[in-house]
């Protein structure tokens, strides 16, 4: 089963929304997670979000870029980065987004 948490220990329930780009030369690229009221950030939660970890049969994976999003001093969504630099982190996140996707019934829609 895989699970993205951003407090280590807790699958977070919201499902993100999930932008990709490339580069040309497919050597590296950007993954960009848009979670809407995330469990990670509920009111019954007390600890402190400390990056974004999508794991999966392969291990993990971890990004340390995450931003809270306010509207009205209310927290109301995350966005997490993760940077792939290499042809062989683009292959492994992918193989991680083609098994959430899976388990978590997403689908691709091409820009």
């Amino acid at each position: 089963m895989t699970a993205i948490q951003f407090i280590q220990g807790v699958d977070e329930e919201a499902i993100p929304e999930v932008r990709l780009t490339r580069s040309r030369s497919g050597n590296q690229g950007t993954a960009t997670f848009i979670f809407e009221n995330p469990k990670a950030l509920g009111q019954d939660v007390t600890e402190d979000i400390t990056g974004m970890y999508m794991i999966d049969e392969e291990g993990q994976i971890t990004s340390r870029e995450v931003k809270a999003k306010f509207i009205n001093g209310e927290p109301k969504g995350l966005e997490g980065l993760y940077v792939m630099k290499s042809k062989e982190d683009w292959d492994r996140f992918m193989r991680f987004m083609e098994r959430y996707a899976k388990d978590h019934g997403l689908e691709f829609n091409q820009a």
